[in-house]
């Protein structure tokens, strides 16, 4: 008679306490915590968490998008954050958090060579001034599924809007 292997239980995650866990927010402090994440199910779904600061309460904003490529899909999900954060918190400094290390790459070049350089990324987004919204805002790469409550709610608000 074969033996089954028991199923291994699912690790429980202990999310932080703050937006961001304590290591990760002494490097941020004075800026606006941003959050981006997208989903596919149904509809793609984009979603931007943005916090005043480490204690403030999360302001959600959501959007469901045509489903396209998933890193494409992240990508728009941190321009809709971008665009977020000039809405919310205009001229203030700002750190966004992306679980996408493409899109947070793309980002980042384009911050520090201009969005010129990046003609696709011009071609998606036409009419979106990139360089502006790009100006007070530091572009940060965050590990997916970890302890970073704001991740984890970008995440959960972004495939609700999918559904």
């Amino acid at each position: 008679m074969v033996k089954r292997r028991k199923k291994k239980a699912a690790p429980l995650i202990h999310l932080s306490v703050g937006p961001l866990p304590p290591r990760l927010a002494e490097h941020h402090a004075g800026c606006r915590l941003i959050f981006s994440d997208a989903s596919q199910l149904r509809h793609g779904g984009l979603a931007a968490v943005l916090f005043a600061d480490a204690d403030s309460e999360a302001q959600v904003a959501t959007r469901s998008v045509p489903v396209i490529g998933s890193n494409e899909l992240e990508l728009q999900a941190a321009l809709f954050a971008l665009e977020e954060v000039g809405r919310h918190f205009p001229g203030q400094p700002a750190a966004l958090f992306s679980d996408n290390l493409d899109a947070v790459t793309r980002l980042g070049r384009a911050k520090a060579q201009g969005s010129a350089q990046d003609g696709a990324l011009i071609e998606r987004f036409p009419g979106l001034d990139i360089d502006a919204l790009l100006l007070m805002v530091d572009v940060c790469w965050i590990p997916g599924h970890g302890r970073c409550r704001g991740n984890a709610l970008a995440d959960l608000h972004a495939r609700s809007a999918a559904a």
